[in-house]
């Protein structure tokens, strides 16, 4: 038998691992130095080549070392990711330097979101063409500036809503957030034309752009995400809670100015200083509730007014606001009048039917807690000298954002069906004379509070 010749094998070996060495850096060099979109087939990933964290990972060092270079102040406003995020890991550089690991940022899908403070974009073209020779594809999404639509113009500038990067088949999100008056943050729906590719992502996967948003602005911090420097929001759970509850309804101008033209708004003085006082008045509920962490949105005539006109109705004389039930507080009473409002009456009680109103100058706030009953939601009223129940039934909603008198508010997301359930088919005809009693579509007859039970319930200051 023919002895083997060590020095043979052992320089086959060599050259083997040379070629398999020259190969490999051969196609780092075809798939992340040459400029140009390119895709990975999936072929390449279940070969072993690459897997599909490591693309995700080196695209978006390359995506963040071009944002840093432009000195673009993104935070990572990705769900996913900033769901892994635990307290150790906003430390900032709290490990020493090690070989990266993605963690973090390598979620497993196709998408990764960041957000930009529209004020912090300076329509600077070099970061695009920079993006574009490292590769990177862009679809640009823009829309029409809510801030300066109104009434009057009905109509606002062209401004960039959505940038999205693709390459190596992993595209990169960036939301525009603006400022809006009533000093919170607003972001725009995602709406494809018709000459877009609409095979550029998935775009149902997308965490912003099903919907317009609106959000508090978040304070941030610059961290280390494997192996990157990073911005995120401070509060990462706060962050995550608004995003899931961030739709935002915009008022519907158009038609606004369309039932002004109708019904001339009244521009009196006594208007005047009712509207002036009725602002006031909705921000200071506004404030005190949220400091109490209490969920409020507009209801009956101020929500009418909202999704009416764009304003409030001047001849309502009161504020209407809800919260669930299961969102009371014994110290809301407290915590309103300390803050300078009157208590007039509270009516029934946390189980059954509870009412409370306030008085502000000569401004009413009422305040009707509603309760939820099968497919259907409820808000009692009370009769004072009779001692009668009444209940104002509402097919069942969930809550969105919007703005009224310079605020950022909850109304109704099926804001037509709640109106309509209110005010009736004609809930755009104006109607002055009102009885609470008997006017509202959904009202009902709802017994008698027990006598030797009014002087709890029905509680009159």
């Amino acid at each position: 038998m023919p002895r083997v010749n060590r020095t043979a094998v052992l320089a086959l070996l060599i050259v083997s691992s040379s070629v398999f060495l020259l190969f490999q850096l051969h196609y780092y060099r075809k798939y992340f130095s040459k400029p140009g979109p390119h895709s990975l087939s999936p072929a390449d990933l279940t070969a072993g080549h690459l897997t599909a964290s490591t693309v995700q990972w080196q695209v978006l060092k390359k995506f963040l070392a071009l944002a840093q270079r432009f000195k673009l102040p993104l935070f990572l406003a990705d769900t996913a990711a900033l769901s892994l995020l635990s307290q150790d890991a906003l430390r900032q550089r709290a490990q020493p330097e090690r070989e990266p690991h993605c963690s973090f940022l390598c979620t497993g899908r196709p998408i990764t979101s960041f957000a930009l403070q529209a004020s912090q974009w300076k329509h600077d073209s070099g970061f695009l063409l920079a993006a574009e020779q490292k590769g990177f594809e862009l679809m640009e999404l823009r829309g029409v500036d809510p801030r300066l639509a109104s009434l009057d113009t009905l109509s606002g500038e062209d401004i960039p809503l959505h940038f999205l990067f693709r390459l190596h088949g992993h595209v990169i999100q960036v939301v525009f957030l603006y400022e809006r008056s009533g000093n919170y943050l607003w972001h725009g729906t995602l709406r494809l034309k018709g000459d877009m590719d609409q095979s550029f992502t998935t775009f149902k996967l997308l965490d912003y752009g099903r919907h317009a948003g609106a959000y508090d602005r978040p304070q941030l911090i610059l961290t280390v995400l494997d192996g990157i420097d990073i911005r995120v929001p401070r509060n990462v759970s706060r962050f995550l809670a608004q995003q899931k509850h961030s739709r935002f309804l915009e008022c519907h101008y158009r038609d606004a100015r369309n039932f002004l033209q109708l019904y001339p708004d009244d521009s009196s003085a006594t208007a005047v200083d009712f509207r002036r006082k009725a602002k006031a008045l909705l921000h200071l509920a506004a404030r005190t509730l949220t400091h109490l962490d209490v969920p409020f949105w507009l209801s009956s005539g101020t929500c009418l007014g909202w999704f009416r006109q764009c304003s409030i109705i001047s001849y309502s004389r009161d504020v209407d606001i809800g919260i669930f039930i299961t969102d009371y507080r014994p110290d809301i009473i407290t915590a309103l009048t300390d803050a300078g409002l009157m208590l007039k009456h509270k009516f029934g009680k946390v189980e059954d039917s509870l009412e409370l109103s306030f008085l502000s100058d000569d401004i009413k706030l009422d305040i009707f807690f509603f309760y939820e009953e099968g497919d259907v939601m409820w808000n009692g009223g009370t009769q004072a000298k009779s001692g009668r129940k009444f209940k104002y039934v509402f097919p069942r909603f969930l809550l969105c954002w919007a703005e009224l008198l310079e605020l950022k508010v909850r109304v109704p997301c099926e804001t037509l069906d709640y109106v309509k359930a209110n005010y009736g088919a004609s809930w755009n005809i104006p109607v002055r004379v009102w009885d609470w009693k008997s006017s509202p579509s959904n009202v009902q007859e709802n017994g008698v509070w027990p006598v030797a039970e009014w002087a709890e319930l029905i509680q009159v200051y």
